[in-house]
């Protein structure tokens, strides 16, 4: 539940009975271990002074070795049963998706699929910097993203990194770490600049959804350790720079079966094509029925900078088609003939569609869910992010809608009419989250509402949905969570937000305190110094310019003294609040608030103190680090 992997070793030591030791090798261990629980978030699921915790081997992801050492990728649960890791909700997802779509394809007469899997890809952003200047900012050391830093002369204006060369310090490190990463059987495929300066992509082959996430963990652990190694820091915060694009984790997610079959993929023959818009309408309803958990499953402080910057997706949860599919669906539902590749009446199951190219619209960059063809792009998750939330609440708002439409027709008598109504009841009822075009137009935000559609614009909004009775009881139908479960991983978000402000604000106190306000004193105090030797010569001599950027500082002193006050008042008084939401939204509403009122003082003293004083790497620096 921290987010990150974590490690236990274990010797094979045994000893003899005669006062030595023997290495003995045991399957036992391997497929349970007995390690302390207590130093991990648990929500409430056990009290602090119960320490035990238990560990299962997970054979579906492979073992490996990373140095001289065994890897056993496993479940962590607590002495009760309770899950503490992302990896066993994971897979009662995967089971859950894997039990209704079978029951589906069962429906259209496949009796040789026998499992069904979910497929993922995830994209993953990150910053490269200069190892030296990083630990010169106390805030990216801490908190991982800058809190202070005016806008530099050149940043991404120019848009000419994304096709730029790679640099050779960034590209040996991409090569070692491929090298080290296919080593581990972790098939990293593409690597390239990203859009701003600095910012760089890795995407790995598609993998089963258990594995990608076990294998995603190990990329961003290995991306840390190997920039270390060549003098570099890697940063994996959403948004380290203000004003400077941020970095996602785009995942691309299909289903498929054993047999090789791709359940999004349109298929050339009406049977295909009638199953294949069976899943689509599925996978339109979960998403349009649970906007809410697909939101919360991308929420974190980090992102809430991201989403909605005009650089990510917006907050509103809505799902991109394309011109060509969505003709279709209009077509189906109004019983209308689609022109699209020459006037066609629809008929699901016998002439349902006409073939047509897998992808003939461009890509909508700013759309949170975009179908691409065979497969949809979830776009809204943040660099940081462990893969596995997204997926599980994918998998399993999946499967809910399967086993609606499984219910329902596996009664039927009728099954090409009822599957016809059933596709178009579907398409009717859930066509609202269908929306293809400019997620940053402030048009958009209106329109969302008109239908009907979230804006859960920041975390503690969107906490809440995940205890909403609706959504406890869609995870406990399908075994995925219990309710203790879901109420203790809603008090770990919570608390891991409240925690990660609370930090800033110290974070940003305290540079204020030791950096920001001596740099700041010691310029003023130069120029006084300068004003009094010039008029002790002569008081002709003019000192209005720097008198005049005198005065402007020691404005702009005043303004930081009262801001930090106000900022240090506001972290000690929400410590008072008990409710863990409340004070989650204290610390967005208060000191969040507090920080950005502050960090606007900051940035304009940058701008002029004397880089003498200023020792604070500033963004031109940072991103021009590497060469």
């Amino acid at each position: 539940m921290t987010g990150v992997t974590a490690e236990k070793h274990d010797s094979f030591i045994v000893p003899d009975g005669k006062g030595r030791v023997i290495m003995e090798f045991s399957g036992k261990s391997l497929v349970k271990g007995e390690p302390d629980a207590s130093s991990f978030p648990s929500g409430g699921l056990r009290t602090t002074f119960e320490a035990r915790g238990y560990t299962a081997w997970d054979p579906t992801s492979y073992a490996f070795v990373k140095g001289t050492t065994l890897y056993i990728p496993t479940a962590f649960c607590s002495y009760s049963g309770e899950a503490l890791d992302k990896k066993t909700p994971l897979l009662r997802s995967m089971q859950a998706l894997n039990h209704q779509a079978l029951r589906v394809l069962r429906l259209f007469g496949n009796t040789d699929a026998k499992r069904v899997v979910s497929s993922v890809g995830p994209e993953q952003e990150y910053f490269l910097i200069d190892k030296d200047m990083y630990l010169k900012r106390p805030d990216l050391m801490y908190c991982g993203r800058t809190l202070f830093g005016a806008r530099p002369p050149k940043g991404q204006e120019m848009e000419d990194h994304y096709f730029g060369a790679i640099k050779n310090r960034v590209s040996e490190f991409m090569r070692e770490l491929d090298e080290e990463l296919w080593k581990l059987g972790v098939y990293a495929k593409t690597k390239h600049n990203e859009v701003a300066p600095a910012q760089h992509e890795l995407a790995p082959i598609y993998s089963e959804a258990n594995i990608a996430t076990d294998h995603n963990q190990l990329v961003m652990e290995l991306m840390k350790s190997i920039a270390a190694k060549h003098n570099l820091a890697c940063l994996l915060h959403e948004k380290p720079f203000a004003g400077i694009n941020g970095s996602g984790k785009h995942i691309n997610w299909s289903i498929s079966t054993d047999t090789g079959i791709n359940l999004l993929e349109p298929g050339d023959t009406p049977f295909e094509n009638a199953q294949f818009l069976l899943f689509l309408v599925a996978v339109i309803k979960a998403v349009d029925d649970y906007q809410d958990l697909l939101r919360l499953s991308v929420a974190s402080a980090g992102n809430d900078h991201r989403l909605g910057a005009n650089e990510a997706p917006p907050a509103i949860v809505s799902i991109f088609l394309g011109e060509e599919l969505t003709e279709i669906l209009n077509a189906l539902e109004n019983d209308t003939l689609y022109v699209g590749k020459g006037k066609t009446l629809m008929e699901i199951g016998a002439t349902v569609l006409p073939p047509f190219p897998k992808d003939t619209t461009d890509r909508n960059r700013t759309s949170p869910f975009a179908f691409t063809g065979n497969k949809f792009e979830f776009r809204m998750l943040g660099s940081a992010f462990s893969i596995a939330g997204p997926i599980i609440v994918l998998n399993t708002i999946v499967a809910e809608v399967l086993r609606q439409f499984a219910d329902q027709l596996e009664k039927s008598r009728d099954f090409k009419s009822d599957l016809s109504a059933l596709i178009k009841k579907t398409i009717k009822d859930h066509k609202r989250i269908i929306f293809n075009g400019n997620g940053y137009d402030p048009a958009w935000v209106k329109e969302a509402e008109q239908r009907g559609l979230y804006n859960l614009k920041n975390t503690p909004e969107a906490l809440p949905a995940f205890i909403q009775p609706k959504n406890v009881e869609m995870f406990k139908r399908h075994n995925v969570f219990s309710e203790h479960e879901i109420h203790s991983r809603y008090e770990i978000l919570l608390e891991n937000y409240s925690k990660t402000i609370n930090i800033e604000a110290l974070t940003m106190i305290d540079m204020v305190n030791k950096q920001i306000v001596p740099a700041v004193f010691s310029y003023e105090n130069e120029l006084a110094e300068l004003i009094a030797r010039k008029k002790a010569i002569s008081a002709d001599i003019v000192t209005t310019p720097e008198e005049n950027l005198l005065i402007r500082l020691s404005k702009l002193s005043e303004c930081l003294e009262k801001r930090l006050k106000h900022l240090s008042e506001q972290t000690i008084t929400v410590r008072d609040i008990k409710d863990s939401l409340k004070l989650a939204k204290a610390y967005r509403e208060k000191v969040y608030t507090a920080m950005s009122e502050l960090r606007l003082v900051v940035d304009e003293l940058e701008t002029l103190v004397s880089s003498k004083y200023w020792t604070i790497p500033t963004y031109a620096e940072i991103l021009n680090s590497v060469n």
